[in-house]
């Protein structure tokens, strides 16, 4: 029997001879994209990640990104290689695909906020330690992660933000510019003297170190309310002293107007009281 065997399989081997050259070439086919893929995977994600590092951007983040990039890119390096044995990939592409429908309908709010979060990062509109207003509530932001930001109030609260809600609204960063201007208004009364007002404003803010003295301030008649002439007080000053100068700046007024007799009118009433004779 042992002779028989050995001659069918010699008669088969010589009958498939082009079909096995055709398989074995296919396999070495596959294998090399296996290896082509898989370093092609790795120089892709790691050069993605250089590049977000030199960004610097955050290293969790930069992490995470590396790693979806690199498995993604396997999973079609994967597909091609078995597509060159032969094998029909239609199916798991459409399994792929279908799955990736269900996940992303699944979680579409937190996938949201990922590609929301993604974005923050990569075009940085705000930063840690940097006091913004953003989705109605405003604090400094101490870190912005991948799906929430987490900013600390002014009365020390921690206040966590879906990242989704930041993108979609206005963001308003007091932070990111190094001066501001300090919007101030003063009301004196219709009786005061309104130059000698300005004069002694104009001396308040060339007394003030903080403001500074490149940048002319504004002073000058806003309106003309039903109680009082109202005074703009417009000086730019550093970010960092923004509401120093404000809360100093106030008193001061209040302080040399007293001094100079300006009168500060504030809200009255006047009750008539009018006697009925029987």
């Amino acid at each position: 029997m042992e002779p028989e065997i050995i001659a069918e399989a010699q008669t088969w081997l010589v009958n498939n001879q082009g079909l096995l050259i055709e398989y074995g070439v296919n396999i070495a086919a596959a294998l090399i994209t296996l290896l082509i893929g898989y370093l092609a995977a790795n120089l892709i994600s790691n050069g993605v990640e250089r590049v977000m590092k030199a960004r610097n951007l955050d290293a969790t983040v930069t992490h995470f990104v590396g790693s979806v990039l690199k498995y993604a890119l396997l999973v079609f390096v994967v597909i091609a290689a078995l597509g060159r044995v032969g094998v029909q990939t239609a199916s798991f592409v459409a399994i792929i695909g279908a799955a990736g429908l269900a996940i992303g309908l699944a979680l579409q709010g937190s996938l949201s906020n990922f590609a929301a979060g993604f974005l923050l990062i990569i075009f940085r509109p705000i930063k840690a330690g940097e006091f913004i207003e953003v989705a109605g509530t405003s604090g400094s932001v101490q870190s912005v992660q991948l799906f929430t930001t987490t900013l600390t109030s002014p009365d020390n609260k921690m206040v966590v933000v879906p990242n989704s809600a930041i993108l979609n609204g206005n963001i308003v960063n007091y932070s990111r510019m190094d001066t501001r201007r300090v919007d101030m208004t003063f009301g004196i009364g219709y009786g005061s003297d309104l130059r000698k007002a300005k004069q002694l404003l104009e001396r308040l803010v060339s007394e003030e170190p903080r403001i500074l003295k490149d940048q002319a301030a504004t002073i000058a008649v806003g309106a003309l309310a039903d109680s009082s002439v109202n005074i703009v007080v417009r000086p730019w000053v550093k970010t960092a002293d923004y509401w120093g100068v404000w809360f100093d700046f106030h008193e001061k007024v209040k302080l040399a107007f007293d001094a100079e007799g300006i009168e500060i009118p504030f809200p009255q009433m006047a009750l008539h009281m009018q006697k009925q004779v029987a």
